[in-house]
């Protein structure tokens, strides 16, 4: 039997085998989550609740039918932090760790799933890398826990509150879980300009991409002897594009509530509300405000941000920020009548190019049939339906409260988004498609009248 199952799973492709790995994931994050010493005494706990939330936080969206502070004990939440970990770095880095404790010898197979999980396209450094990305996310999250933990005194009687809201608070924002213990996300600290600072870095630090923060710790601790540092073109590309995303959804938000939410909020108070706001779309899911006090024109371009999401490599999902730049930098290119693509002193590769074309394509029909579904499915307004699949899609976790109101079949849509979101569409394609193989055969090319 074993050899049989074992010769199966030989035969699979490594998108299809990173899948069936989050699928354990989400099954044994259920199981562990519905323990007894998990679930609070008397708390409103089903299958669907148990795997909604499971899903949510393997894919560290923060989309959610309960409320955690009510429904988990401390262990509860503990063991809600350790699956946001799990899910947050991803399934191979976690696992590459453990084989490392084990002293197991981490091969081409191995390697050629690392190379998918993390969306790679190299073997060349992988473990290292890993080793690099355990260690510079658990400093950030140990750092983030302590400042929060240590100003949190002053807002619950015991340390041990304190310093577990602060752990839970840095965890779930370096990881853009979107998961809170407060019951009311981060509204309780919206006037507190350190709390919402602090988690709008973490947001970043964990959605600006893992090669990012790997480059930039290799520039700021190079030696000297080293000569001249060259950025690549990757971090070049995802720190311009996630910081024009920044700048825009800051600007639009202040723009389209300025007469609105914001009419009677001071000048501070208006920037941090419409920055956080625009800094969580990136995949964050935490709010200073319920994001239904937005107008209807705000709320769309916010489900468009979360459409977008984070970087590639990091803990967010979305079609990616370096995507959706590569699709501006087609259109200005082909606008121009230029085929290749320039930017960086840098041309980018062809393949590229048609990967981010099938990525915006595929996740524009995942999501309109998404939406279909729902419509047919749910008595919500189309605006919410629509941010609610955007959420999901990008793994946000901002939600117009409908999610605990959804059907089934509405809250399966939400959990097969939220599982598309975090393994990425390129990954979602090669489950269909198996294993990558070279054309041995082509046939007369013949043009066709486009446009």
């Amino acid at each position: 039997m074993w050899i049989n199952i074992r010769r199966r799973l030989n035969k699979l492709s490594p998108a299809q085998i990173i899948v069936a790995y989050y699928l354990i994931a989400v099954i044994v994050s259920m199981s562990l989550l519905s323990l007894p010493i998990a679930i609070q005494p008397g708390a409103k706990w089903s299958f669907m609740d148990a795997l909604f939330t499971a899903a949510s936080a393997v894919s560290v969206t923060g989309l959610s039918v309960i409320t955690v502070r009510d429904t988990f004990t401390v262990p509860g939440i503990f063991i809600l932090m350790f699956v946001l970990q799990f899910g947050g770095i991803g399934v191979m880095a976690l696992g590459t760790f453990f084989w490392l404790i084990i002293r197991k010898k981490i091969g081409l197979k191995e390697r050629r799933l690392i190379m998918m999980d993390q969306n790679q396209t190299s073997m060349s450094g992988l473990v290292k890398m890993l080793k690099e990305i355990l260690v510079i996310i658990v400093i950030i999250e140990l750092i983030g826990a302590l400042l929060l933990g240590l100003y949190f005194l002053k807002y619950f009687p015991t340390w041990q509150e304190a310093f577990l809201h602060g752990l839970f608070a840095s965890v779930s924002a370096t990881t853009n879980g979107g998961f809170d213990i407060t019951g009311a996300s981060l509204i309780p600290y919206a006037q507190d300009y350190f709390v919402v600072t602090i988690n709008m870095l973490l947001i970043t630090l964990g959605a600006i991409g893992f090669p990012v923060l790997v480059e930039l710790k290799s520039f700021l601790f190079r030696s000297k002897k080293s000569g001249p540092f060259r950025f690549s073109l990757f971090l070049k590309i995802t720190t311009l594009t996630f910081l024009c995303l920044l700048i825009f959804g800051t600007v639009a938000i202040w723009v389209l509530e300025y007469n609105h939410f914001l009419s009677d909020k001071s000048l501070l108070d208006s920037f941090f509300y419409a920055f956080f706001q625009s800094t969580t779309t990136r995949s964050g899911g935490l709010a200073t405000m319920d994001v239904n006090d937005f107008t209807d024109p705000t709320l769309f371009l916010m489900a468009a941000l979360m459409f977008i999401g984070a970087s590639p490599s990091s803990v967010g999902g979305g079609i990616r920020t370096t995507t959706f730049a590569i699709n501006l930098l087609f259109l200005y290119h082909f606008a121009r009548g230029r085929r290749a693509i320039r930017v960086f002193n840098r041309e980018l590769h062809q393949d590229d190019i048609i990967k981010s074309l099938v990525v915006s394509i595929m996740a524009v029909l995942i999501c309109f049939f998404a939406v279909l579904i729902l419509m047919v499915t749910e008595n919500q307004s189309l605006l919410a339906i629509i941010f609610e699949v955007a959420s999901a899609f990008g793994t946000t976790g901002l939600s117009m409260g409908i999610t605990p109101e959804l059907s089934a079949i509405g809250k399966m849509v939400l959990i097969i988004l939220m599982f598309i979101g975090r393994v990425g569409v390129i990954s979602f394609l090669l489950i269909i498609g198996g294993k990558t193989e070279k054309e041995s055969i082509h046939y007369p090319k013949e043009r066709v009248i486009i446009g």
